[in-house]
Parts: C-alpha cells; sequence; structure tokens
C-alpha cells in the first residue's frame, strides 16, 4: 500500500466534498431569500418527540403581509428590541452574558432574532462551540443576504410557539382560533411571552410566568412603536 499516494488522493477529495459543501450552503441560503424552508432539525426533533402521544404537530406558512403588525411588534419588544439596529449581533448583551454565565449556574443567553432564525433554520439545538460558530456564519450571511424584513418573515414561521406548535400562524389558529393577521396586541403578546420556553411558558391555559412576561412586553410595545409604524421599526424606512 502506497501511503504517499493515499494522503494525497485523500486530502484532494476533502477539498473537493468542502468546496461542493461550502457552494451548496450559499446557494441554499441565497434561496431561502425568496423560497420558505420545507422544514428544520427543530421541527424534525418536535415531531418525533410527539410520536405515541395524543399531541399532534402543527406548522402553518404565512407570508409576512398576512402576519399582524401586534406579532412582529410583539416578538421584537420580548426577543431583540435592537433588531432594527444591530448587524446581527448585539455585543452589549452577549458582554453581559458571558460575564453572568462566568459566575452563576444558571445560564444566560444574548441571541438575537437574527441569531435565533440562524439556529432555527440551517442548526440543531444544544451548546456547543462547533454549533455556536456555525451560528455565527450563518447569522452573517442572512443578515447580508435577506435582510431584516426576511428575517422576521422566517422567524414568524419556524420559532416554536408550542408543544409541537411552530409558527404565529399555527399558534394563532390552535390557540385563538384565527389567523394570524387577526391577532389584536394582547393575543400577539401572549403568544410572543411564551417564546423563551414554549412548552414550559404554556399560552392556554396561560401559565402565571407566561401571564407576567405578557404584561411586561405590553408595556414594551407602546414604549417602542406607540403607533405601531413596525415598517419603519423594522427597515428604518417612512
Amino acid at each position: 500500500m502506497n501511503l504517499k499516494g493515499i494522503v494525497p488522493r485523500t486530502w484532494r477529495r476533502l477539498k473537493r466534498v468542502l468546496l461542493v459543501l461550502i457552494v451548496a450552503q450559499f446557494v441554499y441560503i441565497v434561496i431561502l431569500k425568496w423560497v420558505n424552508p420545507p422544514i428544520t432539525l427543530t421541527m424534525i426533533s418536535s415531531w418525533f418527540s410527539l410520536w405515541g402521544t395524543d399531541k399532534k404537530f402543527h406548522k402553518t406558512w404565512v407570508s409576512y403581509d398576512e402576519i399582524s403588525q401586534h406579532a412582529k411588534l410583539a416578538v421584537i419588544a420580548s426577543e431583540d428590541q435592537l433588531f432594527p439596529d444591530h448587524d446581527g449581533f448585539d455585543y452589549k448583551s452577549i458582554e453581559k452574558a458571558m460575564k453572568h454565565n462566568q459566575s452563576s449556574k444558571k445560564i444566560r443567553g444574548a441571541s438575537t432574532i437574527s441569531q435565533q432564525v440562524a439556529k432555527n433554520v440551517f442548526l440543531w439545538q444544544g451548546r456547543s462551540w462547533i454549533r455556536k460558530g456555525l451560528e455565527v456564519y450563518f447569522t452573517f450571511m442572512i443578515e447580508k443576504i435577506w435582510g431584516k424584513q426576511r428575517i422576521l418573515e422566517m422567524y414568524l414561521n419556524v420559532a416554536q410557539t408550542g408543544d409541537g406548535i411552530f409558527g404565529v400562524e399555527a399558534a394563532s389558529r390552535e390557540y385563538y382560533g384565527k389567523s394570524a393577521a387577526m391577532l389584536n396586541r394582547e393575543e400577539a403578546a401572549m403568544i410572543a411571552a411564551c417564546l423563551p420556553n414554549p412548552v414550559k411558558y404554556t399560552v392556554n391555559p396561560p401559565a402565571r410566568i407566561t401571564a407576567w412576561r405578557q404584561r411586561k412586553i405590553l408595556v414594551q410595545m407602546r414604549n417602542l412603536a406607540p403607533d405601531l409604524d413596525i415598517m419603519e421599526l423594522v427597515t428604518g424606512r417612512k
């Protein structure tokens, strides 16, 4: 066996595979600027977790214009108030979270909406340096290629909003029997309130912590956009 010949051939093949993967993921990112992802790893995991139970998997995609302005504002107020202004990362929050996590057993996150979308659409759940590094890469790419409106639309459709429930449309139908376009301020805030832990922070009936978070979110919604001009808030357009 000629090891001197095998090693270079293996390296050349590995480089070709890596090149194909790099090109493929870039093309996939570009495609998703206009095409909706059929499913995510988180959804698949949730679907398997419901296997053998009486619970059903719910997922319905709706376009940006078919989502209540209240819902868009509520998730920004709840999850990422600097979303219109940052480049995908909230560096001050990241620094605060790192300092907190060094001295506390309770881990605090600092993920922006963009980072959550990158994780939910392209990656898996969990805490590892490899996954976090990939999350940084995909966050940078979607900020550059998709833009804020598409990122927010994607978030409102892929975020888990209950046990086996994904997206604001599925949540609105399940909890309130109406489309996401018809959500009022209080309903939108209640759905947004469940996002940190959608299985534990139940919406219907509302857990105590969900109701508490809803009240806080409603205050922040009024502070952020009292006139509900969400397009100006997200894109800077007037």
